[in-house]
């Protein structure tokens, strides 16, 4: 019995041990499931292909009690991942002293996106650009002896590597990373390196593949990536940033990585001076839709909502609005049509998401500028097909499979079922709208008080030194100000006899900007710009026999954001001359000057509460003209209603506000745009800022302005339009694909006009309506040579005292064929309606 015994046994062993290997499989598996990976058509994310819509949204450009509201809208529109950078130096503005809290709070920022159900691309950089200050680096890393930014610099990489094993370590003892079950998907170092690499030369090399080998062993769990980085090592996926990278993108450099677009740019920042930026929902749709139609499965717009550069965070002489032409404007409104659009694009492409994640792609060439690129899966119904029309002018027809199909210029229509027009990328469906700023009744300004700077003089200044400081090095990016003065003595004979006669002050600067007094009296003001920062101020001066003092308030607006050598920029007055005196051209640069950082009621915090006691405020002028360097003050209570708050600056020049303490950022309304208007006229004061009654306004004016008409308003999209053509697809929300069957859930299938007031409001007033060929943008529409006299009455009868309403786009309905004075045009349903609440019956 003993041999029957041990087969027993040994069966019963192999048993146990095949046990064991098939649970250890299952455990394998299982937690293989919560890794996300990636082949050369897409991430695969818990085990599925996936396309990803995403959009950038930065922490720090907006209260916390802004973010689940933006994050709803973002998820609403059809996003499914928030791409964040990490800003180092608002984390570790002073080495080892870390700030992570209030709008800072990265982690509790990070936890809100994964609880509303979407995923991460966290850019840690740390270098990011992003027309920050410094490109994020805090002001202490440029002074760590021998470093070189960006490069294969032993200083530098240590400081990286420290910053970078903080981040991600916080992000994984809270469990954030997917790996972990939190919402970081992707992660992503360095930032644009391509742009700068060959200054470094074999260093910038060198410290490329140290960078992604660095990034991989601090966390693996997850894939990492590097914007525009062809020469990406094996491990991180090189990505698109651009306009257009259906056309420019070359794909990854390798056959097993997906092509991914992780900055499809909305629009443009803007710069102090410049016009309006500007980029149709057309002309982004068109390029994701090109994208995806050429195996692209990620798209990220740069920015979905970029909100404020509160303080003195942007970079040089960008504006305190960012980004406020994206899907949500700087004030966290739905910009229509744009977000609409996308939203309905992103909806066309989930419906075609089998054929583009299984099928196999193929393209057929009509013509120069007429493409039908199909996915299709052999012997199934997975099939979905894009239609291009490259020609920006002109219309076309395609014939697909026995259809014809109308493109209208430079538009690819989306068909999920190689069908159904679902989509077209310029025939914008969804609904369009304007921006109304309106004075706000229970926010008006009370009375003004003003507070004027001393202006010093070589004595009141602590730093003295032969030649002027460097600008940068000497405010360490601790105040936007810095004061140099010197004093020079004359007698009469060293001035001109003639009164017509002054002698002229030239600075030549290195930029940005100064302010400049002549024994106590303001003579002008001078600055560069983004592209040349450097200027020359040239100005005529009265000097007296004697002791003369000249004081220059010199200026930054902001650090550098890009470029190689970054730690080398430098800024502030560099050659001082006196011309026109008698002897000639006098050379002061060496004079010995007297400097110090900052102002006076910057140092005594004369914007909060506390601080503005310190000095005894007194009246303004009749028109609020009270002259440069000059400090205002005045209480409003908060606006009434739920709508976003602005302050409208047109009537001052250039300086900071603070609310309650808390600075809404730089404004600069005489830097004026080739259209003769400021850059920027308003300035979001964020809800979360504000008290009920009595807060807090500081103004400092740093050249002179008029406080008569600075005004607190209300923000608000309630004028909202429709623009649809006979020839436009129905909208996409009338298909849906259900158990892998793609089928129309609304029959017939109609073209329409819809309209949806925000909020709880109706439309309270029909301002435009026409049947014919209108034209013009939303709040600015006027009638063409044709229009049918019924449309107005037949858009009051559905829309009017409504909160939404749908309008079939028909003939019969809205026109009177014996009064159609053009009937073989494509008619056009345009419609501008006034949003409200309620208006209550008295009766």
């Amino acid at each position: 019995m003993a041999a029957p015994c041990r087969i027993i046994w040994v069966a019963f062993l192999c048993l146990l041990v095949a046990c064991t290997i098939v649970d250890g499989k299952k455990e394998k598996a299982k937690k293989k499931e919560g890794v996300v990976t990636y082949d050369g058509r897409s991430l695969i994310i818990n085990g599925s292909r996936e396309l990803i819509f995403a959009g950038s949204i930065h922490y720090p450009r907006s209260p916390p009690e802004m973010w689940p509201d933006i994050l709803e809208k973002a998820k609403k529109g059809g996003l499914n991942l928030i791409q964040t950078y990490v800003f180092w130096n608002i984390h570790e503005p002073v080495q080892g002293k870390f700030n992570f809290e209030g709008s800072y709070d990265l982690i509790k920022f990070l936890k809100m996106i994964g609880e509303h159900g979407l995923w991460v691309n966290l850019r840690v950089g740390p270098y990011i650009e992003a027309e920050w200050n410094m490109g994020g680096f805090p002001y202490w890393l440029r002074e760590v002896p021998n470093i070189t930014f960006r490069s294969y610099n032993e200083p530098f990489l240590h400081h990286m590597q420290q910053y970078t094993e903080r981040i991600i370590d916080m992000a994984k003892k809270e469990k954030l990373f997917a790996d972990q079950g939190g919402p970081i998907i992707m992660a992503q170092i360095e930032n644009e390196y391509k742009n700068v690499q060959l200054a470094y030369r074999e260093e910038g090399k060198k410290y490329v593949k140290w960078a992604a080998d660095m990034a991989v062993a601090t966390y693996n769990g997850i894939p990492w990536v590097m914007c525009k980085q062809q020469d990406a090592p094996d491990r991180v996926i090189s990505t698109c940033n651009g306009r257009q990278c259906g056309d420019t993108f070359p794909g990854p450099n390798g056959p097993d990585k997906p092509s991914l677009w992780t900055e499809n740019w909305t629009a443009q920042y803007r710069v102090f001076g410049d016009p309006p930026s500007q980029r149709s929902a057309e002309d982004i749709s068109f390029s994701v839709a090109r994208f995806f139609a050429r195996n692209g499965t990620m798209n990220n717009y740069y920015m979905y909502y970029g909100g404020t550069n509160f303080g003195r965070t942007s970079s040089s002489f960008v504006t305190t609005r960012y980004y406020d032409e994206a899907p949500l404007d700087e004030f966290g409104l739905e910009r229509g049509p744009k977000w609409g659009h996308l939203r309905d694009l992103h909806r066309a492409l989930r419906l075609s998401k089998k054929p583009l994640l299984w099928g196999t792609p193929s393209v057929q060439k009509i013509s120069k500028d007429l493409e039908i690129i199909t996915f299709e899966k052999p012997g199934s119904n997975i099939c979905a097909a894009f239609l291009t029309n490259n020609d920006t002018k002109v219309p076309a027809t395609i014939n697909f499979r026995g259809i014809d199909y109308y493109l209208p210029e430079r538009s690819i229509s989306i068909l999920p079922d190689c069908k159904s027009v679902v989509y077209n990328t310029q025939t914008v469906v969804s609904q369009h709208n304007s921006r109304n700023f309106l004075p706000s009744k229970e926010g008006k300004i009370n009375q003004w008080e003003m507070f004027r700077e001393n202006i010093p003089n070589i004595n009141d200044l602590p730093v003295k030194n032969k030649e002027p400081l460097e600008l940068y090095g000497f405010t360490k990016d601790t105040s936007d100000y810095a004061w140099y003065s010197t004093s020079i003595t004359f007698d009469r004979r060293d001035l001109p006899m003639r009164p017509d006669i002054l002698p002229v002050l030239q600075i030549a600067s290195l930029g940005h900007a100064l302010a400049v007094f002549v024994n106590g009296i303001y003579i002008g003001f001078g600055h560069g710009n983004n592209i040349e920062k450097s200027f020359v101020f040239q100005k005529p001066m009265s000097l007296k026999p004697g002791v003369n003092h000249i004081s220059i308030l010199a200026m930054t607006v902001g650090f550098p954001n890009s470029g190689a050598y970054m730690e080398k920029r430098f800024a502030g007055p560099r050659g001082i001359t006196i011309q026109g005196l008698m002897s000639g051209t006098l050379d002061i640069t060496m004079n010995n000057w007297g400097h110090q950082v900052g102002v006076a009621g910057e140092k005594m915090q004369l914007y909060t509460e506390e601080g503005s006691r310190k000095v005894n405020w007194g009246p303004t002028t009749s028109n609020g003209a009270d002259g440069p360097v000059t400090w205002y003050k005045t209480y409003f209570d908060a606006p009434e209603g739920n709508d976003p708050v602005a302050i409208n600056m047109d009537s001052m020049a250039k300086g900071m506000i603070w609310v309650n303490g808390k600075s809404i950022g730089r404004y600069w309304t005489s830097f004026l745009s080739p259209l003769g208007k400021p850059t920027q006229s308003e300035y979001h004061i964020p809800r979360a800022f504000l008290k009920p009654k009595n807060n807090l306004l500081v103004i400092f004016e740093e050249t002179g302005g008029k406080l008569d008409k600075i005004e607190i308003q209300t923000v608000n999209r309630d004028t909202i339009c429709s623009v649809i053509t006979e020839y436009h697809p129905p909208n996409v929300k009338n298909w849906e694909r259900k158990d892998n069957k793609f089928r129309a859930i609304v029959d017939p299938v109609k073209t329409g006009s819809h309209l949806s007031c925000p909020d709880d409001k109706v439309m309270n007033a029909i301002e435009f309506a026409s049947f014919g060929d209108p034209d013009g943008a939303c709040g600015y529409f006027y009638q063409g040579k044709c229009d049918s006299p019924k449309a107005f009455k037949v858009v009051e009868q559905h829309c009017l005292g409504k909160k939404e309403c749908t309008i079939p786009i028909e003939r019969q309905l809205l026109d009177d064929p014996s009064k159609d004075s053009c009937p073989d045009i494509a008619k056009t349903l345009v419609i501008q309606a006034k949003c409200g609440h309620p208006k209550k019956n008295n009766s």
